[in-house]
């Protein structure tokens, strides 16, 4: 295993700290499920953004700089216990991570609460993600009431207790050459369990058929998890943004919207495509699907360094705004030209999501979308962040028709969103998620031949 990025992180995050201060990040804890049965065990993204180690009941303590005093990296984490791991599998065990992962020291995780008594004696700060994880908050109290206790000796528990987490968000909106790489293969993953089920596409297939195509695919290729409960909606389902239960029969004519990627090594893809399920676009459909097609080229134009987070989402609205006029969605003479229908929001009932997200170990990824407080004049809403080298982001343009009163019936039910990863790249961006066919051509070419 490659340690070197996880030590990196780590320095670099303690090169933020107060000098002399201690950071703490526990990993999540087993959730059950039912009786006996628990939930396929996730990590917590920051604690593998900074050691890589994937197994439960584990701490990271970090220990910064301060004059002659060398930082330092230490894990808690389970013992080695070989009749434990025979029903459970392989446990480090403190000596053997410490020496896989790069720590500087490693004891049992059942000894924190002797640690961190010295750990956190006459220390300027601590660090940990507050308020965020319970077990970790009734520790830490602990911990101080323990060094308060020895206050008449002269040592002193920290005055200061700081969040650690917008240091972390603001190290993992920028990804590495490292995560890059894991990012792109995530995206090549999720591309072609598109492929796999738009060839396994056709009238009278279930909604979960589809999605057993899609986890196959993830699987077979090595990623370990979806990176969310993959959405599979045809017909009117495809209206509903966070559509779900993928149990309805697909009908002839109608569209199939799938959102689904894979999670690969801690990294999230996330891509969406609607096809015709019988492989053939019809008119009403094409039209919608074109223009949602335009609005994401023109948001892909829009990313680049130093232009705006949000200028993205500007640059996709404006394209289906006037798309949305153009096919009548929107009338004229109600809503006017292409700036009042901005202007209004009038294009809201049709497309009512943002354009893009933060991507990385998380689906919805670490990272402010605006400048800090203090940034913005008096009154007025803090600006978008600019945009920079490494940022992964999402470009998800959509459509979605319900049927109303004056809407034009032969646009009912239609839901349609394209959605791809990108990085933002010197001079412009670079796609993670082009294996998967997104033009007209290409997706009923895929189809036809599928057939």
């Amino acid at each position: 295993m490659n340690t070197a990025p996880y030590a990196e992180r780590r320095a670099r995050l303690m090169a933020q700290l107060e000098p002399g201060s201690v950071a703490v990040l526990a990993t999540s804890p087993e959730v059950a499920r039912n009786a006996d049965s628990d939930y396929p065990y996730r990590h917590d993204s920051a604690f593998y953004y900074l050691t890589g180690f994937t197994e439960p009941e584990a701490v990271l303590v970090l220990v910064a700089t301060r004059g002659a005093q060398a930082a330092q990296a230490i894990l808690f984490c389970r013992e080695k216990n070989p009749e434990r791991e025979i029903w459970d599998g392989l446990r480090y065990g403190p000596e053997a991570a410490c020496e896989a992962f790069g720590f500087d020291a490693a004891f049992p995780v059942d000894a924190l609460d002797a640690h961190m008594a010295a750990l956190l004696a006459d220390v300027p700060a601590l660090y940990c993600k507050l308020a965020r994880d319970e077990r970790l908050d009734a520790q830490l109290r602990r911990w101080l009431d323990s060094v308060r206790r020895q206050g008449r000796s002269g040592i002193q528990a920290p005055p200061a207790l700081r969040d650690v987490t917008p240091l972390l968000d603001e190290m993992r909106v920028v990804k590495d050459a490292f995560e890059q790489a894991v990012m792109l293969r995530a995206g090549e993953i999720s591309g072609a369990a598109h492929v796999r089920a738009m060839r396994a596409a056709r009238p009278g297939v279930f909604e979960y058929q589809l999605e057993a195509e899609l986890l196959y695919e993830f699987r077979r290729n090595g990623a370990q998890f979806p990176a969310y409960t993959p959405i599979v909606a045809s017909g009117a389902n495809s209206c509903i943004l966070h559509y779900n239960s993928n149990d309805r029969r697909i009908a002839d004519g109608e569209l199939v919207l799938i959102d689904a990627g894979c999670e690969l090594d801690g990294y999230a893809s996330d891509i969406t495509r609607t096809f015709p399920v019988n492989g053939r676009f019809n008119a009403p459909q094409r039209s919608l699907y074109e223009l949602v097609l335009a609005a994401q080229q023109a948001a892909f134009d829009a990313v680049q360094p130093g232009r705006t987070f949000h200028s993205v989402h500007e640059a996709a609205v404006r394209v289906l705004a006037q798309g949305m006029l153009d096919v009548g969605l929107l009338k004229r003479d109600q809503h006017g030209s292409v700036d009042d229908v901005i202007a209004n929001k009038a294009y809201l009932p049709f497309y009512m999501h943002g354009t893009s997200h933060w991507l990385g170990m998380d689906v919805h990824d670490a990272g402010a979308y605006r400048l800090p407080t203090g940034a913005e004049a008096p009154g007025q809403e803090k600006p978008s962040r600019p945009l920079r080298e490494g940022m992964v982001l999402t470009i998800e343009p959509g459509i979605y028709v319900r049927p109303a009163e004056g809407v034009p019936e032969q646009f009912w039910n239609i839901g349609i969103r394209i959605e791809d990863d990108v990085i933002v790249a010197p001079g412009g961006h670079t796609l993670l998620t082009g294996s998967a066919p997104k033009t007209v051509a290409e997706i009923e070419a895929l189809m036809k031949g599928a057939a």
